[in-house]
């Protein structure tokens, strides 16, 4: 049986999962200011940036092994991980032996595993929580990640301007550690993955190669893994990866600018998990992912024709709002269709989608370079528009009339 909602389920990992949120958050706008600050070019920066997002390659297969061994097993393997890279970067900063260079290998390293933890915490909702109570069960999930980027943020930027990137660093280490020891509390429901007539042998590829065939051949997960793909390369490098570029060059702010920007997306986007957790929103949500995924590219239009800090705030909230909407209707959607033994895999899926981002970001850094931020941005939000009227066109009957 399933224990309580708010019993059993969130008991360990809400806070298991705020703490490692807040220990990203922090690392992120710590060393994307850094690598902008010693290098000065957008293009490096959004390098560092793709570098986070590499893992999304093997993120179905380790969501396999999450449906295997276990998604705490996997949680707890994965924040160990990020332990040990964070108690790295911490000592070359703390010894003065942290270049630009060396950000680039650990984040390439940390970036390896780092996609799936999404995978990790969303599977572990769709393992514990009744269909009745899984939107509002993800907006509170979402919560931890949107309320940890606005703290984490403004804790990040401020410790690294008062007391410099090495003791900014023992914090991010704190915080992880946290996660970690919180992890090992959370449920360890497993699925029956692999399992076929009682034959318990299959290899795990097996179960990869039968799952990514159940994604193709499944009209509505197909849909949402394009938009899910699309997002990633058009939306999130603008609201997400350059935004320290943004702060420094369009706003002409400093690390602590660019946190209140960050800090205002997540404020937005906290506002809009609550009212995913709040408002009896069931019917429909591929209907309602589309919706706001048409909503996050005309707001991108307007962000890239504003140079003023106040005005980029107000327009980044509302797209943090609008994103969270659609972000959550997405997963539901996801959880929603995928039969449980595929559950960690579709997820993972998801997760390889978001190999978008490092496309987009590294395009986005060529791009400006050469033609400007302005036009970049504009030409990023017409064509995520254009592309998502064919998404929806193709798939109208399976994302307009479900109401899975």
């Amino acid at each position: 049986m399933f224990e309580p909602f708010s019993v059993r389920s969130f008991r360990f990992q809400w806070p298991a999962d705020l703490m490692a949120s807040w220990a990203f958050e922090m690392e992120t706008i710590i060393l994307g200011w850094y690598v902008l600050t010693i290098t000065d070019s957008v293009l490096v920066l959004t390098i560092f940036a793709s570098m986070q997002w590499l893992g999304t390659l093997i993120a179905p297969y380790l969501g396999v092994l999450g449906d295997r061994w276990g998604r705490r097993t996997m949680l707890c393997l994965l924040r160990g991980a990020y332990l040990a890279t964070s108690i790295i970067t911490m000592s070359l900063a703390l010894t003065d032996n942290l270049n630009a260079s060396v950000i680039l290998g650990i984040s390439l390293l940390i970036g390896l595993v780092r996609p799936s933890d999404l995978v990790m915490r969303n599977g572990l909702i769709g393992d514990t929580m009744l269909g009745n109570v899984l939107m509002k069960a993800m907006g509170v999930s979402r919560t931890t990640m949107d309320s940890a980027r606005i703290a984490g943020a403004l804790v990040g930027a401020g410790l690294f301007s008062t007391l410099g990137i090495g003791y900014a660093y023992v914090a991010v280490t704190l915080f992880y550690a946290i996660s970690l020891l919180l992890t090992f509390g959370v449920s360890s429901v497993k699925t029956q993955t692999g399992l076929n007539n009682n034959i318990i042998n299959r290899s795990p590829l097996t179960d990869l190669k039968d799952g990514l065939q159940y994604v193709w051949k499944t009209p509505t997960l197909l849909a949402a893994m394009w938009f899910a793909f699309l997002v990633n390369l058009t939306v999130f490098p603008v609201s997400h990866g350059i935004l320290p570029f943004v702060a420094k060059e369009i706003y002409h702010i400093d690390e602590n600018g660019l946190s209140h920007l960050v800090a205002s997306y997540a404020t937005g986007a906290l506002l809009g998990s609550i009212m995913m957790a709040l408002l009896p929103i069931r019917s429909y949500p591929a209907r309602f992912m589309v919706c706001n995924i048409f909503l996050m590219h005309m707001i991108i239009l307007f962000l890239g024709q504003i140079d003023a800090k106040f005005s980029g705030q107000v327009i980044l909230a509302t797209a943090g709002f609008v994103q969270s909407l659609a972000m959550i209707s997405m997963a539901v959607t996801l959880l929603n269709i995928a039969d449980e033994k595929f559950r960690g895999l579709v997820m993972g899926v998801r997760m390889l989608a978001v190999y978008g981002l490092p496309v987009g970001l590294i395009g986005s850094g060529l791009l400006i370079e050469w033609f400007g931020y302005s036009n970049t941005v504009t030409l990023y939000g017409v064509g995520g528009l254009i592309i998502s009227c064919v998404i929806a066109f193709k798939w109208r009957q399976q994302l307009w009339w479900s109401s899975m």
